[in-house]
């Protein structure tokens, strides 16, 4: 090395936003698994990693203990930050400590601010571009107690309009691909790149090379090569280097297992090297200005080829490419999704004047209180809103609020990067639509139906999915009424397993012949009735709106996860003791797994009908099948043949055998 040179490796932590819409919960995710979901899955991979990463030391014990974040420059996406603040505090801390204490050293801090949203920029209006930064730095101020310098754009994804309104709201720099300016700067350093609105705006280019080999190997795995490597980069130079790495943090644990003590050796070998400075970009910039001006390559992605077309066509960036699937779902998904955003800001526009004393700025400001949760909300739609409305007139003001964050939301980029319409991702965007129809009021029914139309021409790659149309319909909009489905399972939970009869959307008050659910962000509340009913492990909520609505039966597994699990496991105690023999609930009690113990006490009973087939003992059998269902569990194979075996000895026709038969899966009747 003959030059000094400043290292930084930058981190984009994100996840889309996984929250149920109506339950402000992240419900389970089965394709986790073990975890209960993908961000609590990632989470103990790659975020609690990064911040505890281990330093090897002599024989494999371990030598310290660090937060990378002190010694990476960082942004985290604003959603995944709501959701760390209550699912992983701890967690989160360690990123806001480590601003601090990268400040303290520095003079300017680590992590650097994102849009609200992780929506494709390019691909938006000005106006959704100034409510997303906006947004993203009112919410960066308020977590990290200054403002921000730096903004790292969803995909790097860019085109002037953007750069010209980062500028325009104060920010200094972003970070993008050597494939998105011309010409890149030598040495690794900033450009100066000027907009259309004349303002100017900071860039600064990562390695590509470096990044690249980061990402997907070797380098991830090998610490000291990949340390080698940022020593190697401009040794000729005759000024100051930046030698800067960028990918997504989940290369760090999640995408592969213990990067994070690579990255860990790494820095902490450059560290102690002559000559070498390991910073952010923020302080980089305010030692050594902008000396070299670029052209923008717009629009343009770091994860795109074709400027921005993964986001809105068939341009043959996917994942997989066996078996060979199409993506000319995303363009009817681009379409209905952007026509959906602006219907909705219309509807804002027309009824926000009436409602607010100014109406863009109570927009904007929206984005201070968002992460706060509901009663955060709640109190600033009111504060906003004109003096002297009546109670539905701040219900509807606080609706508006949410109608733009949710239809900002339905513009997430990750429904577009992968290869079907029926994913999960995807799937996500389609229940935020679904919300945002809910919320519009008298134009629900002409936008749900302008929505389907467009969606019925994103067909998707699985046949039984059909197209956006169907996806839409049959796994998107609820099933249920959601405020009869949450008020049953609050009004269960309250007589069954008083400790889950919270949630963080909703508040339930009231008997239960005369309850009122009101909706914590919005305050509006609903009138309803519930009745239950218990038999076994079965349990009936009969729901309907008052005075005189209609009333509907909901099941256990109907009901939200939170209160489902809870009352299933309230119920199956007492239970349990019946259904077991004491030999299997001694196992139990000494900490052996619920589910195979059940398994095996199904077939146990199902072999015993061979000699008892009384209502006792086929009632057993139909309870045991319900705590199987309800613990996610198919009917095991063996418990199947022994009834099958039963069945066809002892009298095929008998009519409460047949109906346990449909039960255990068999064409019956």
């Amino acid at each position: 090395m003959t030059v000094p040179r400043s290292i930084v490796v930058h981190g984009h932590f994100y996840q889309p936003p996984r929250e149920d819409p109506w339950l402000d919960e992240v419900e389970a995710d089965p394709s986790a698994a073990p975890a209960h979901d993908w961000n609590a899955r990632i989470e103990q991979e790659c975020y609690r990693a990064v911040g505890a990463a281990r330093l090897p030391g002599a024989g494999g014990r371990i030598a310290r203990i660090v937060n990378l974040y002190e010694w990476m420059s960082f942004n985290v996406g604003p959603t995944l930050l709501e959701w760390l603040e209550h699912a992983a505090p701890d967690t989160y801390r360690l990123f806001l400590q480590a601003d601090r204490a990268s400040a303290a050293r520095l003079g300017h801090g680590n992590a650097v601010a994102m849009p609200y949203h992780h929506a494709i920029l390019p691909l938006s209006t000005r106006r959704e571009k100034v409510t997303e930064v906006r947004w993203g730095i009112a919410d960066f101020r308020r977590r990290f107690s200054r403002d921000p310098e730096g903004m790292w754009l969803p995909e790097t994804a860019v085109d002037e309009e953007t750069l010209d309104v980062l500028a325009q709201e104060g920010i200094r720099f972003t970070i993008l691909a050597p494939t998105q300016v011309d010409p890149v700067p030598p040495a690794g350093l900033p450009a100066l790149v000027r907009t259309l609105g004349g303002r100017s705006i900071g860039v600064f280019v990562y390695d590509g090379p470096i990044s690249h080999d980061v990402a997907f190997g070797p380098l991830v795995r090998d610490g000291l090569a990949w340390g080698a490597r940022m020593l190697e980069r401009h040794a000729d130079a005759a000024g100051p280097v930046l030698v800067s790495a960028a990918t997504d943090g989940e290369t760090f644990g999640h995408h592969h297992a213990f990067g994070e003590m690579a990255l860990a050796m790494m820095l902490e070998r450059l560290r102690e090297f002559p000559g070498v400075r390991v910073e952010n970009y923020a302080s980089f910039l305010a030692r050594h200005g902008v000396t070299h001006e670029a052209r923008l390559v717009a629009p343009s992605a770091w994860s795109c080829s074709h400027g921005v077309e993964r986001w809105r066509s068939d341009c043959g960036c996917k994942m997989a490419h066996d078996p060979p699937t199409q993506q000319r779902w995303r363009g009817p998904l681009r379409e209905a999704m952007g026509w959906l955003t602006e219907a909705a800001h219309r509807i804002y526009d027309h009824e926000a004047p009436t409602l607010f004393t100014d109406p863009a700025a109570a927009l904007a400001g929206y984005g201070e209180v968002m992460g706060q949760g509901p009663a955060a909300v709640h109190a600033y739609a009111l504060a906003a809103a004109r003096p002297g409305l009546a109670p539905e007139q701040l219900c509807r003001a606080a609706e508006l609020l949410e109608l733009e964050r949710g239809a900002l939301r339905s513009l997430t980029s990750c429904a577009w990067f992968f290869d079907d319409i029926g994913g999960i991702e995807a799937l996500q965007v389609l229940r935020y639509a679904a919300r945002v129809v809910g919320l519009a009021g008298p134009e629900a029914a002409a936008l749900e139906d302008g929505l389907t139309t467009r969606l019925a021409a994103a067909e998707s790659n699985a046949r039984t999915l059909g197209s956006g149309r169907e996806i839409y319909f049959q796994r998107a909009r609820p099933h249920l009424d959601p405020p009869l489905r949450i008020a049953a399972g609050l009004a269960a939970a309250r007589a069954l397993a008083p400790a889950a009869a919270a949630s963080p959307a909703w508040e339930l008050s009231g008997p239960d012949g005369d309850l009122t659910l009101t909706d914590r962000r919005t305050g509006r509340g609903i009138r309803l009735a519930v009745a239950l009913e218990r038999e076994g492990l079965e349990l009936r909520a009969t729901v309907r709106a008052l005075p005189d609505g209609a009333g509907i039966v909901l099941a256990l597994t109907d009901l939200p996860e939170r209160q489902r699990s809870a009352i299933a496991g309230a119920i199956r105690g007492g239970e349990l003791r019946r259904l077991l023999t004491v030999e299997e609930h001694a196992r139990l009690e000494q900490g052996e797994e619920l589910r195979p113990l059940v398994r095996q006490a199904l077939t146990r009973r199902v072999q015993g009908l061979a000699e008892d087939r009384s209502p006792a003992a086929l009632a057993a059998v139909t309870e045991l099948l319900v705590l199987l269902d309800q613990l996610g569990q198919a009917v095991p194979f063996d418990a199947q043949t022994a009834f099958y075996r039963v069945w066809q000895a002892h009298g095929a026709d008998e009519g409460a055998m047949a109906r346990l038969a449909h039960r255990m899966g068999f064409v019956a009747g």
